[in-house]
């Protein structure tokens, strides 16, 4: 829909447009301009008591499609996404900032997802017992929920909701996704693709909105599960109100990860990593390496190396038509001006604190638009656990450099932090790697590996203050997520074996 040149991005619902009775809108920017580009409908409760309706409507008769049908759904969702994911890209780009080619590889991620719920027949079989007792047999199977929200955040609108709907769907369920109202194209472009592919009308529906429209998902008895990836504040209220409503949750949380480096790494590999576990995607990723811990004697040459390359980064605007025949910028801009100043602030008060700033994002020269909400990458050294710079999570191209005296120094500093989603060490020692996948506390671990995010056939999630609820993302927790267990005990009367006379009071027979 359009008013004049902006866009109008409303609800879907029943396979359709839903414009509803909004109650407001709210704008979506281009990160790299600054430039208005449309606004967003902000759902009121009559508008989200419509959406979950026709997702309620639909799930009946979806959950009992034959396997054979939803997967062909699903594989024909998964060719149509592959064939125009440059599509969906662009629209990443225009509204979240993020360059090109770092939209690509979220589709990429969220392709796997697609591909693994293709197997859902298999991961859908149950168990099968003959003569659990005399004459009686027992089988087991996993039948869908029903409705099942899907709260997604910014800095993946594409990626993270696949996380989810995929496995949700291909298990039967309808899906209300409520996107981020930063970044909110991209979820009715995948609504129009999974009309395309076949998908019933009501199957995957879109809200947008504000808290209004959460708090709807959150407490309406028609929607049985919630999964939500956001902030620790937000994820923990999430948890705590559909908790409330009788509904599973699986409320993914905030990070603040680090990557260890002990004095045998291959300083360049560990270099090279830092600089794309920290500023890839701006920062703005919960995987993203926010603390890099330096274990002497090793700190002045790793700082060093990590200074160099990223004073080399090009920071512009993402988009494939803005660059010409130049090179691809490394980093976009943040995603709202607001951010970008919540960002700017952390740096100024880590130097107020003390610590070191060796590269200074702040005034970077930006190809782009004069008013893009640009920040370049911040590299911070001498940062210690009592600062904010340390203790909050940022979400934004800051990377702080702790330095500490030993391996056990090193390990405390992770499992004494009030988050466990994702950590990484960087050795040639397999006896000093094997020791710390034990040591830490976290949910997700890298070896030589900055960003230890799980493929799809497992499963994504943290330890303590980043996970609310007990089930991650996709993997094998992922459809049992999205699916409850049924137990059947079964047992026929053959009348050639029935004792004559008395009565059969149906104690189990063991002989």
């Amino acid at each position: 829909m359009t008013n004049g040149d902006q866009q109008e991005i409303v609800h879907w619902a029943d396979g359709a447009l839903l414009a509803g009775d909004p109650t407001g809108w709210a704008d979506v920017t281009n990160p790299a301009t600054g430039e208005v580009t449309g606004r967003v409908a902000l759902a009121s409760e009559a508008d989200a008591a419509q959406v979950i309706a026709a997702a309620t409507r639909a799930s009946k008769a979806w959950g009992t499609t034959s396997l054979a049908r939803r997967t062909q759904v699903l594989f024909a969702f998964r060719e149509k996404l592959n064939a125009r994911k440059d599509e969906l890209a662009a629209i990443i780009t225009a509204e979240h900032g993020k360059v090109h080619s770092d939209a690509m590889g979220e589709i990429a991620r969220g392709l796997e997802v697609v591909e693994f719920a293709c197997g859902m027949s298999h991961l859908l079989k149950g168990g099968h017992s003959e003569e659990a007792s005399t004459g009686v047999d027992v089988h087991s199977k996993r039948v869908p929920l029903g409705v099942v929200g899907i709260i997604s955040p910014f800095n993946f609108p594409a990626m993270v909701p696949m996380w989810f709907f995929p496995v949700a769907i291909a298990a039967g369920n309808a899906v209300v996704l409520k996107p981020s109202e930063k970044d909110p194209s991209a979820a009715n472009w995948l609504a129009a693709l999974w009309q395309e592919a076949g998908l019933p009308d009501g199957v995957f529906n879109v809200l947008h909105g504000d808290k209004v429209a959460v708090d709807a998902l959150l407490t309406s008895p028609d929607v049985a599960a919630i999964s939500f990836v956001g902030s620790t504040p937000i994820a923990e209220y999430v948890y705590e109100t559909a908790s409330r409503h009788g509904k599973r949750v699986q409320a993914l949380g905030g990070a603040k990860n680090h990557m260890v480096v002990l004095p045998d790494a291959d300083l360049d590999l560990a270099a090279d990593s830092a600089v794309n576990a920290g500023y890839g995607s701006a920062g703005e990723r919960c995987m993203a390496i926010s603390v890099l811990v330096a274990v002497d004697p090793i700190g002045d040459e790793l700082v060093a190396r990590i200074a160099d390359r990223t004073r080399t980064l090009l920071i512009g605007d993402g988009g494939r038509g803005a660059t010409g025949e130049q090179k691809e910028a490394d980093m976009g801009p943040l995603v709202t001006r607001a951010h970008r100043d919540r960002v700017a602030g952390f740096i100024d008060s880590g130097e107020a604190a003390g610590a070191k700033v060796v590269v200074d994002g702040r005034d970077v020269a930006a190809r782009g638009g004069e008013q893009g909400f640009w920040l370049g990458p911040t590299l911070f050294d001498d940062v210690t656990p009592d600062m904010d710079i340390y203790t909050e999570e940022i979400f934004g191209p800051v990377l702080s450099v702790v330095r500490v005296r030993s391996y056990d120094e090193a390990v405390a500093l992770v499992n004494a932090n009030q988050y466990g989603n994702g950590t990484a060490v960087f050795t040639n020692d397999g006896g000093a790697a094997r020791r710390f996948e034990a040591d830490v506390e976290v949910g997700m671990i890298g070896v030589n590996v900055p960003v230890p995010v799980p493929v799809a056939y497992y499963s994504f999630g943290g330890w303590k203050r980043s996970l609310f609820g007990d089930t991650h993302a996709h993997g094998t927790e992922g459809v049992h997520f999205f699916t409850r267990g049924k137990v059947v005990t079964t047992r026929w009367i053959d009348p050639a074996n029935r004792p004559a006379g008395g009565l059969e009071l149906g104690f189990p027979r063991n002989d």
